[in-house]
């Protein structure tokens, strides 16, 4: 029976607190479930160096690497050299010798490549000698994969311009997860929307959409701003700016995830306000997918690779970063609601989901018949 790798550099979350520990679960979830489907085995190799190191040393003992069709792996937001919980690796050489053997045996081998924050100085907090030596590493690690690896995975076409590795580029679906929704309401009589992040940077947007909201409430027009955000981010916020960020202009939450469903199961849009940045423009960001995986229409700024999701499926209203853009929005999204949750509930999930990301990595590397 042929078999597929899947090859993590890191230790897996147990209990997963954010997007980047959860997508690698994920993936394996979808890929269990392409397994299954096809009749093949998949192989994991995971966790520290010297873990790797071990399980890597049992597969070639036992034969393993035969009938491998392709090897997938990811990175971190730090080099995979650095990822043993004491950023030293006792094993430093471990993924050299599995990327080799790979590659000497002719088996196609594609990572996802996750961000290059790191190649941005207003981005990037780290300064001095330590931010010297840790972009010098990145380069080697981009060095290392343009030797090894034979597609590089993205979060959006438009990233692929700051990733200096030479070989096949691919973005990926960004991998949305199926949500039992509720019936939605085909009539929209007290529209309301929510924008769920952060609220601490002018680059989020949220102080323009926020304004928005308050000049279409003095010019009459009914909608209802919801925004679910950290408690000690608003306080700050409202500190700041208490005529901005004021009980009149929105409802504020602060609770976890699963209890804004419900929340969700009455929105009849959702907001990515952000500022057009280089950034921005190639970033996908997590809650784009929880809005369309919800079943909910977006708001979004011009940022391209957000931009390219909505418009091609149909899933919401691009506008300008700015406070006519935001109020124009809002008012076509009123009108256009309930034809676009529709659109949503059709097809998203067909062609966004995390199975579709597996497709896509599937049929990069080996073709369409595997």
């Amino acid at each position: 029976m042929s078999s597929f790798l899947v090859y993590y550099p890191f230790q897996l979350a147990t209990n997963p607190q954010s997007g980047s520990q959860l997508r690698p679960l994920e993936m394996l979830q979808a890929f269990e479930r392409y397994a299954q489907s096809a009749n093949k085995i998949m192989l994991i190799i995971s966790g520290t160096s010297s873990e790797r190191m071990a399980q890597w040393e049992k597969l070639v003992k036992e034969d393993g690497l035969e009938g491998i069709e392709f090897c997938y792996s990811e990175n971190q937001t730090i080099p995979l050299w650095l990822t043993d919980p004491s950023h030293i690796p006792t094993k430093p050489f471990i993924d050299k010798s599995v990327f080799k053997e790979l590659k000497r045996r002719n088996i196609p081998i594609g990572v996802f490549y996750r961000d290059v924050y790191w190649k941005f100085d207003d981005l990037y907090p780290v300064k001095g000698l330590k931010k010297v030596a840790l972009q010098t590493i990145y380069r080697l690690e981009e060095k290392f994969y343009q030797k090894y690896v034979s597609t590089v995975f993205l979060p959006s076409q438009a990233m692929s311009r700051y990733v200096s590795i030479a070989t096949n580029h691919v973005p990926l679906p960004p991998g949305g997860r199926r949500v039992e929704l509720p019936e939605r309401k085909t009539q929209i009589s007290h529209p309301q929307g929510i924008y769920v992040g952060g609220i601490n940077s002018e680059d989020y947007g949220v102080e323009t959409l926020l304004e928005a909201v308050k000049e279409l409430k003095q010019e009459g027009t009914q909608f209802e701003l919801h925004i679910a955000c950290r408690e000690d981010e608003f306080e700050r916020a409202k500190a700041k700016r208490p005529d901005v960020f004021h009980e009149n202009n929105a409802t504020f939450y602060h609770k976890n995830a699963s209890e804004l469903e419900q929340v969700y199961a009455e929105m009849d849009m959702a907001f990515i306000p952000r500022k057009k940045t280089v950034y921005n423009d190639f970033s996908v960001p997590v809650k784009l997918v929880e809005y369309l995986s919800s079943g909910i229409p977006v708001v979004a700024s011009d940022c391209d690779a957000q931009r390219e999701i909505i418009e091609q499926g149909g899933y919401g209203v691009i506008v300008q970063d700015d406070k006519e853009g935001m109020k124009q929005g809002i008012r076509e999204m009123i009108q256009a609601s309930a034809a676009i949750k529709l659109k949503i509930q059709s097809d998203f999930l067909q062609n966004h989901s995390w199975d579709a990301r597996v497709h896509k990595v599937v049929t990069t590397l080996v073709g369409g018949n595997s």
